[in-house]
């Protein structure tokens, strides 16, 4: 086995596609992300294939190809633009004498980079050991299991089985940490839903402009930046409507093509922030010309996270680089569903907090329930939820509740349990949220 260097600064990159060749946005986009790593890009190497080759992912003139350009341009690290199995990652290693990692470990290793919380560290650490789990034999293969013979026979743990329970107990370690924190942001939500301060989430693919749209919005100082995952650790803050109402705003980290499972499992307490927001503002780089495939990108990982059915606002962000004008679309009912604006000239901005206010009166239900002395777990439900506003007593027994509760929560608990609404209590739309 190689020595390995510390970290690679030289980097030839593979950009892979099956059954097609991999389009030029697909190869700058990988590009940026070594340089957010860290890497000067000393090559480029673009390869199509029709079937991939179960020993080296590529075929053998590509791999010739790519041992050439490494010798020409003294790389230390090859960086591949596709998934690669451990055993495909040992052979190319082993086959170029250069250190090789893949798309999963490049954003893993962007991602510890950019990561300042604890709870952004014990996240990136957890995704790092689960993908490092499954590929150990990479670093060890010097290491071979004890042979039988006189001095060496009998029990013994080799090094491998060693780092591998290790590994095993720090995962355990951390996933047993991630839920204690898991459970306190479940805590600060419910106390929020009491306190009747609806969350808004914005997400969208990495550099899209979210963090320069949230500072816009709240008057914060998030980290912005022209590279790829600029913003990893989550940020709440309150903004104000101008009908009064009092949201609380999270910045969330962008996602990307083929995002890996191991950080959108390590990064489930996070985004479960977006999962239970009562409304989703999709941020959009308006001015990408791949813009429609980064839209479904993100709609792939909404889907997998469990947030596909949250009400959602499409925000097509950039529109001083295009030179058009700011609006807001509506759908055939007339509620707003697309709004165009710059966060970095502001022009629009005040339009999208209308739009915000204007879906929260949509989003929520008042109405009053009539519950019968069974329903006692029911109406603790409800206070648990934090949506009653006031109660009295039946003169039959039970009890007559007055809530406001999201427009979705309703309507599930609604086919559940088989509400009794007084009649038109929830016909109107709510006041604005104080």
């Amino acid at each position: 086995m190689f020595d390995r260097p510390g970290h690679g600064e030289r980097a030839v990159l593979v950009h892979v596609k099956i059954g097609s060749v991999p389009s030029p946005e697909e190869q700058q986009e990988f590009h940026a992300l070594a340089v957010s790593a860290g890497a000067e890009v000393a090559g480029e190497l673009s390869a199509g294939l029709r079937k991939v080759n179960p020993r080296f992912l590529i075929g053998s003139g590509k791999l010739e190809e790519l041992r050439q350009l490494l010798h020409e341009s003294c790389a230390e690290i090859v960086l591949v633009d596709h998934w690669l199995s451990p055993a495909q990652q040992r052979n190319l290693e082993q086959e170029l004498d250069r250190r090789v990692i893949d798309r999963t470990g490049l954003i893993l290793d962007i991602f510890a980079l950019r990561a300042r919380t604890h709870e952004g560290k014990l996240q990136v650490e957890l995704a790092q050991l689960e993908h490092l789990a499954t590929r150990l034999v990479r670093g060890w293969t010097h290491l071979e299991r004890q042979k039988g013979g006189i001095g060496l026979r009998g029990p013994g743990e080799t090094q491998l089985e060693s780092d591998r329970r290790l590994i095993s107990q720090r995962i355990r370690s951390l996933t047993e940490r991630l839920g204690r924190v898991a459970r306190q942001r479940r805590t600060a939500g419910k106390m929020r839903r009491k306190a009747e301060i609806p969350t808004v989430s914005l997400v969208g693919y990495t550099n899209a402009g979210k963090s320069t749209l949230f500072n816009r919005l709240t008057s914060a100082d998030v980290l912005v930046a022209d590279q790829l995952f600029a913003t990893l650790d989550p940020t709440l803050r309150r903004v104000r409507l101008p009908d009064g109402t009092t949201i609380v705003l999270a910045d969330t980290v962008g996602f990307i093509r083929d995002l890996p499972h191991e950080l959108v499992a390590a990064f489930r307490s996070t985004l479960d922030e977006t999962r239970d927001s009562h409304l989703i503002l999709h941020v959009i780089d308006s001015s990408d010309p791949a813009h429609q495939d980064r839209v479904q990108d993100v709609v792939n990982v909404l889907e997998e996270i469990g947030a596909g059915q949250t009400p959602r606002i499409q925000v097509y962000n950039k529109t001083d680089i295009l030179g058009s004008q700011p609006r807001v679309d509506r759908d055939a009912t007339g509620l707003p569903v697309r709004v165009w604006l710059s966060s970095q000239t502001g022009d629009g901005v005040s339009s999208l907090l209308e739009v915000i206010a204007e879906h929260l009166h949509v989003a929520f239900v008042q109405c009053t329930v009539e519950l019968d002395a069974a329903d006692a777990r029911l109406r603790a439900g409800f206070y648990a939820m934090g949506v009653v506003r006031n109660e009295r007593p039946r003169d039959a027994g039970g009890w007559e509740l007055d809530l406001r509760i999201g427009r979705r929560e309703y309507e599930d608990l609604s086919r559940r349990e088989h509400l009794r609404v007084l009649p038109g209590s929830d016909d109107f739309r709510p006041e604005a949220l104080q």
